[in-house]
């Protein structure tokens, strides 16, 4: 009951550091920004591009609908990473080892958030973008499959970087695994997977496959396991660094 009370008395407080935060007030609002850009932006790019190049990009929608799968809990993921970096800068990590609520517990609760947010966010975003792909169960099934994204992201920033300056130069050095989905597009299906050892393929297979009305039980079983044992990994090195 009093790691409960614990918890409780947490959310308002990480409501107020992400407000109180300009660049994170930011980052909470950028999914829904996204949604709203593509869905205004897309048609005149579109038509732009087909008058002047002859180029259709209705046959790049599930790549743009997957990017937007992804935004969500990657951006989130990296808004709580940020606030366990300045929670452990200000001692609040150190002095929450004192009460009830053991490090896990403060992780889980940390995890928990941004999956919920992730869903809500990814999911807001591809309806607001309107791009033709799977219906409202595909694209909230692909939120689902995306959202164990936003844990991973939370606890690789605090479980690598020292504090937030190393965490900006850390976050922009991990952009890169944002590379191997849009790379696996454009090479034939069958050799795709190969790019499955970077954990952000998995989610956005979840997409294409729903995206073309097929099956998305092998990359969400496969993806959820993959993320789920990176999560893990990244919460005991959280856990040794916190103690540390």
């Amino acid at each position: 009951m009093k790691a409960a009370r614990v918890l409780k008395a947490l959310g308002p407080i990480d409501a107020l550091s992400a407000v109180r935060d300009p660049m994170l007030r930011w980052m909470l609002a950028m999914p829904v920004l996204l949604g709203l850009a593509v869905r205004w932006g897309l048609p005149p790019v579109g038509r732009w591009l087909e008058l002047r190049f002859q180029v259709s990009i209705a046959e790049y929608y599930p790549l743009l609908g997957s990017f937007l799968s992804v935004t969500a809990p990657t951006i989130y993921g990296a808004v709580i990473g940020f606030l366990l970096l300045e929670q452990r800068d200000d001692g609040t990590l150190t002095a929450l080892q004192v009460t009830p609520l053991t490090a896990r517990g403060y992780a889980v609760w940390r995890i928990a958030g941004p999956m919920l947010g992730s869903v809500v966010g990814g999911l807001v975003a591809l309806r607001l973008a309107g791009i033709p792909g799977p219906g409202f169960p595909g694209q909230l099934l692909a939120a689902v499959a995306a959202a164990p994204l936003a844990p991973a992201w939370a606890l690789f920033l605090p479980a690598f970087a020292a504090n937030k300056v190393q965490g900006f130069a850390l976050i922009k050095a991990a952009g890169v695994l944002n590379w191997p989905p849009l790379i696996a597009w454009f090479v034939p299906m069958g050799t795709r997977r190969l790019f499955g050892l970077c954990p952000t393929y998995w989610p956005v297979e979840v997409y294409w496959e729903l995206a073309a009305g097929r099956s998305a039980l092998l990359p969400l079983v496969v993806g959820s396991l993959y993320i789920g044992a990176t999560v893990f990994l990244l919460l005991r090195r959280f856990e040794r660094v916190s103690r540390g």
